[in-house]
């Protein structure tokens, strides 16, 4: 499986790996997916650690390529789909994640039940 993972499930498996569904934990440890960060989700990390939201002391795409995680890269065609997407949920960040999850036919890791009703395919939501 080709998963891409929410930014809340790439912190919390470095810091909280139990508040990650047993079956989001599985695939994040099984060998045979593919797991990607959206250069997004970097993105986010550093904007909420420049602005004292969050703790992360660590170069952030070497957190995320140390552990064995691929990045994703964010292209024209992601960002005009993530702007064209119904507004059921306003954050940008999670918005390109669900336009690259549906471009890229990729399962979407997430525990955020807002991005539901987008339609893609998804793990984490119990």
């Amino acid at each position: 499986m080709r998963l891409l993972i929410d930014t809340h499930v790439l912190l919390w498996a470095d810091e909280r790996p139990h508040a990650i569904t047993a079956e989001l934990r599985a695939a994040l440890v099984d060998p045979a997916n593919q797991i990607f960060v959206s250069a997004a989700s970097v993105w986010e990390i550093a904007v909420k650690r420049a602005i004292g939201k969050l703790r992360f002391d660590r170069p952030i795409v070497a957190a995320v390529t140390g552990v064995g995680f691929e990045m994703l890269t964010i292209t024209g065609a992601h960002a005009e789909h993530a702007g064209g997407l119904p507004r059921h949920h306003n954050d940008p960040f999670d918005r390109l994640l669900i336009a690259q999850a549906a471009l890229e036919g990729m399962v979407l890791g997430t525990q955020d039940r807002q991005m539901r009703p987008y339609g893609v395919a998804m793990l984490g939501l119990s």
